[in-house]
């Protein structure tokens, strides 16, 4: 049965919807980077901060200066284009109800930080000062903030051991994202369930009974 992705795509639209309001009151009322407002205490706040490269802040540096943002770029528009296409490709599988929503929201904030890095450096003239171009080097809005430890990670604390930590600050995209994604690892076996192929029914074999005597009377042509 064809089961329609169209509504699986309304909730990408409300989703990015969702983020760009976000992201553009943050801009508007917090006005400067580093510009916060406490909402629990000190622990959970609204903390305005710029992110030039992916979900939490991760980058790409060890490619070229000026080339790792538009690499970046250029990786989320190809991203966004393979997650929706599969979704309708699973859509059209009848896939489980649960593995579509979940799509779709990780599509939403794909789509979400796609346009920050591709417009806000030419609207929001948020671009690095050293880009080669505004068009793909926008840095994405971030603003979630729970402040539950910053200082030294101990020497002996193995790869991370002497560097500074903070709480990682994220956006409404990359929560759509990391639940999408968090919903498809806890359920994954009910998910995928339906995509595995169906043993074909065997019909049970009729047994003949080759030493059966027929007790049937002969039928005479003779009148």
């Amino acid at each position: 049965m064809f089961r329609s992705p169209y509504k699986y795509f309304w909730l990408t639209f409300l989703l990015i919807v969702i983020d760009q309001i976000i992201k553009l009151a943050i801009y508007h009322f917090l006005k400067y980077e580093g510009n916060e407002v406490p909402i629990i205490g000190d622990f959970v706040k609204l903390h305005y901060v710029l992110n030039k490269g992916m979900a939490f802040g991760i980058t790409l540096d060890f490619l070229p200066k000026g080339y790792s943002k538009i690499v970046l770029s250029l990786f989320r528009v190809f991203a966004m284009i393979g997650i929706g296409y599969y979704l309708t490709k699973l859509a059209k599988k009848n896939a489980h109800e649960g593995l579509l929503w979940s799509i779709a929201a990780i599509l939403g904030g794909a789509i979400g930080n796609v346009i920050d890095s591709t417009f806000y450096g030419v609207a929001l003239h948020n671009a690095p000062y050293d880009s080669p171009t505004p068009w793909f080097h926008g840095q994405v809005i971030d603003m979630f903030f729970f402040d539950f430890y910053q200082g030294w990670i101990p020497e002996w604390v193995p790869i991370w051991g002497g560097s500074w930590y903070s709480t990682p600050i994220f956006n409404f995209a990359d929560a759509a994202i990391f639940c999408g994604v968090m919903a498809i690892m806890i359920w994954q076996n009910t998910f995928f369930a339906s995509l595995e192929p169906q043993p074909a029914k065997v019909e049970p074999a009729v047994d003949i009974d080759m030493n059966a005597t027929d007790t049937s009377e002969p039928v005479s042509t003779q009148e």
